[in-house]
């Protein structure tokens, strides 16, 4: 849940806790009236216990205080009006005493926890933020939108990955699925994200980026000291290089899930004619890396995923359909169509998913062709405010 979304909560939240407050005091009222208007029945103020009880349950140390302190006045009340009928006086008002210093030490110790979990969690947000970078909506001629469903709960990321760079020719992007859970996986994400990073600026083919990776992960997942674990660490990835002159697509998958192409009405799936074997696996393939060439023109769209989405399963067992809903909002942008999968892969895999999952959408955007005029037109010269603007900016 995001920031602002918690602080929409909030008064939501203080204006239910002020109404539940109804109960308890009326409660108090109700128990201190009949015992004043009917003496024979003596069993309120051992009754009276409750509303300190029911009030830690919602409300603040503090509140719960004042509750328990206004049952004790009421039981005062009963005992200067009935006391000599009432059995056991002494000994309900001190149970009551207990009860409520018990109930209102605890509702402290509970909020004081919350708040510590509430700052190791944003804590924790913010380190998976930046492990995980939000991808813009907007990189060069594509259109961008990403959605990432972690399996564990109270946890921004696991195991899947995701990353853009923009060169000077193009814009490449990584997707990819590190094999295991938790904080390992969230560390090698982080080392192969790293990686991409800094190799997609340096590498100048797809193929060379991809064995920088693949040594990468082999250098980074098989530690030294645990030669007996080097070899079974591996990432399952696809590296794109989408670039802005061409009308196409360059990917090297290895062993990746295919891609799929939103084109019109037509879905259909990119597969590679010579995967590679995934990353951290890369002598089985002899640092032989294939590039497989798709079509991409305005207003097509790119849609890649993990095996998070294709492998969830809904209560009889059956797949996620991704190609199918896929189709159904073809024609919205991608940050909706990633964001209606993403509430439709919950509902059907019932609200849990098994394992990570992350979607992302790229579009390119439809560039109308310039008229004739406006190539014969000569270009305006800048004046030197105008320049100096720029150079500011």
């Amino acid at each position: 849940m995001r920031l602002w979304q918690r602080f929409a909560h909030r008064p939501r939240s203080r204006q239910a806790d002020s109404a539940l407050l109804v109960f308890p005091l009326g409660l108090i009222a109700a128990i201190v009236l009949a015992d004043v208007l009917t003496p024979s029945l003596p069993m309120g103020p051992s009754l009276l216990i409750v509303a300190p009880a029911l009030t830690a349950s919602f409300a603040s140390p503090l509140i719960t205080g004042a509750i328990a302190a206004l049952a004790a006045a009421g039981m005062l009340v009963i005992g200067l009006q009935n006391g000599h009928l009432i059995r056991d006086f002494d000994s309900q008002l001190i149970a009551l005493l207990v009860v409520s210093v018990i109930v209102t030490a605890f509702g402290y110790l509970r909020e004081r926890r919350a708040r510590e979990l509430a700052l190791v969690r944003t804590v924790s947000e913010a380190a998976q933020r930046v492990v995980l970078r939000p991808l813009p909506r907007r990189i060069g001629p594509l259109r961008v939108g990403s959605v990432y469903l972690a399996a564990q709960e109270q946890a921004l990321l696991g195991g899947d990955l995701y990353a853009t760079v923009r060169t000077s020719t193009g814009t490449r992007l990584i997707i990819g699925d590190v094999m295991g859970k938790g904080l390992t996986a969230i560390g090698d994400a982080a080392l192969l994200l790293g990686a991409f990073r800094e190799g997609a600026h340096r590498q100048a083919t797809l193929p060379d980026l991809a064995a920088y990776l693949d040594h990468s992960v082999c250098w980074n997942l098989a530690d030294p000291t645990e030669a007996e674990k080097a070899g079974e660490c591996f990432i399952t990835a696809t590296v794109l290089d989408i670039p802005d002159a061409l009308p196409q697509v360059d990917m090297v998958t290895c062993g990746h899930p295919p891609a799929l192409l939103l084109h019109g009405q037509k879905v259909s799936t990119l597969h590679a004619t010579c995967p590679a074997p995934p990353l951290g696996l890369g002598e089985l393939a002899g640092h032989r890396y294939h590039v497989d060439t798709f079509p991409f023109g305005p207003g097509d769209m790119l849609l890649l995923h993990t095996d998070g989405v294709i492998e969830a399963r809904d209560a009889r067992g059956v797949f996620y359909p991704l190609s199918e809903r896929a189709a159904s909002w073809v024609h919205h942008s991608p940050s909706a169509l990633v964001h209606h999968l993403g509430a439709d892969l919950i509902a059907h895999a019932g609200g849990h998913l098994a394992d990570d999952a992350a979607v992302i959408a790229v579009q390119r955007s439809r560039q109308p062709a310039p008229t004739k005029a406006a190539e014969r037109a000569p270009l305006p010269r800048p004046t030197a405010g105008a320049a100096r603007r720029r150079a500011d900016s």
